[in-house]
């Protein structure tokens, strides 16, 4: 077998054997396939897709790649977002389904471009540990329903080195291998129940409602046909997640949604993600699970739950600080706001130093954006549209107002769930 035969013969947009495509994965971990060529590989793949099955096949090789985890506790539940701006909700949704009785044991990554990672959030807090060995990780589960660590162990490094590549060959978008990447992950952990939130618009990975469809449809087949119950949520990315952009801010939101204070959509989104997870994990209607985790959200047992995990981690809350220096950008005209630009925002507070754009980029957690509007609401000439915290790095007024449309007529409120796929 040759990787160039299987490079012509996808070329030429015929199907791909799952030996042809275990040669061309492993033929590239150890180092006898090179960048190049597997670049090659990865555009053809990217510019004519995968066949369903030869999806199914690729990332069920990417999957036995390396180690699996497998944890002796049941039920356990694990939820993936495909990344967005503000999108803080792994930190509510898992202590408020551990604290239902879902155990929650996740790996999380770090934002790289404009949208922030999980690990990075929990960094704001002073003394968290994102790292811990593979028993006291299954201990911590085991005594208090949840831990989350960043990547350890051998697990699935052909996704590792294939999505480094992806990176930087402009194939991070194509459906087949968004698909491959996230669920050779998730299967690798050892959940039970995977809920998928897809983002979809302009701040997500995946603008197109139709191709949204199609990578959720194969993701939740993919979960399903390795048996694992699984659910996806398309959801809305058109504008950020919430008010707060930014480490600390987020960490700060996530507490006040906990204690009940929640903005509407992030409300609305944690509520339904978690209902999913429990409903799976415990075999009850949604219904019943909403019921069960509306009581939790707003009962203050999430939180205590939230509470718990970070002292058990090390973290101490008391320690999150934002920048103390701040800006308010005022609205220059009156009307409605039809349209905040997620992506731009995204960018702005990368600028300002809240995301990297190599891996090797310092964060810092305290800066980052607060929005005091969203999509929908009425402004008047002179109000606060958000407060930009900073450091050493600033952006402009002007390119803060370029992300909002403002227009005459009155604009609904968008819904933040687009579709569920189960």
């Amino acid at each position: 077998m040759d990787i160039l035969e299987i490079i012509e013969k996808k070329e030429k947009n015929e199907k791909l054997t799952k030996e042809e495509l275990e040669f061309a994965v492993k033929g590239f971990l150890d180092g006898t396939i090179k960048d190049y060529q597997m670049s090659a590989f990865l555009t053809e793949i990217d510019l004519l897709g995968l066949s369903e099955e030869e999806s199914i096949d690729l990332t069920n090789i990417m999957l036995n790649s390396g180690d699996k985890i497998k944890l002796d506790i049941k039920p356990l539940a694990d939820k993936h977002s495909t990344g967005g701006v503000g999108d803080k909700t792994t930190l509510i949704v898992a202590p408020l389904v551990a604290s239902l009785g879902v155990n929650v044991a996740k790996m999380s990554g770090r934002g790289l471009g404009h949208t922030g990672g999980t690990i990075d959030k929990l960094e704001s807090i002073k003394g968290f540990k994102t790292e811990m060995t593979l028993k006291e990780f299954e201990s911590q589960v085991k005594k208090i329903g949840i831990a989350l660590v960043g990547q350890m162990g051998n697990l699935v490094p052909a996704d590792k080195k294939i999505y480094a590549l992806r990176d930087v060959t402009g194939t991070v978008d194509s459906i087949p291998l968004i698909a491959s990447s996230v669920m050779s992950k998730k299967l690798a952990s050892g959940a039970d129940v995977i809920v998928l939130d897809l983002k979809v618009g302009g701040g997500a990975l995946v603008e197109n409602l139709e191709e949204a469809k199609e990578l959720g449809g194969l993701m939740v087949k993919i979960g399903n046909m390795n048996g694992k119950n699984t659910a996806c949520l398309l959801t809305n990315m058109d504008q950020p997640l919430g008010y707060a952009v930014g480490n600390s801010l987020e960490v700060l939101e996530s507490i006040e949604t906990l204690k009940g204070n929640g903005p509407e959509d992030l409300n609305e989104l944690v509520i339904k993600l978690s209902s999913l997870m429990v409903s799976l994990s415990k075999n009850i209607t949604l219904e019943e699970a909403k019921a069960k985790v509306k009581e939790n959200l707003f009962n203050g047992k999430g939180y205590e739950k939230f509470e718990e995990w970070i002292e058990a981690q090390g973290g101490d809350i008391a320690t999150l600080k934002v920048a103390s220096k701040t800006k308010e950008i005022i609205s220059k005209k009156e009307g409605y706001i039809k349209k905040i630009d997620a992506l731009k925002i995204g960018k702005l507070a990368r600028v300002l130093g809240a995301g990297r754009l190599t891996k090797e980029d310092i964060i810092n957690h305290e800066v980052g954006i607060l929005l005091n509007k969203k999509v929908g609401d009425k402004v008047s000439e002179g109000d606060r549209l958000l407060t930009v915290y900073y450091d050493d790095k600033e952006i402009t007024d002007k390119e803060v107002l370029e992300c909002f449309e403002i227009t005459e007529e009155y604009v609904e409120k968008p819904n933040v769930i687009i579709d569920i796929i189960k």
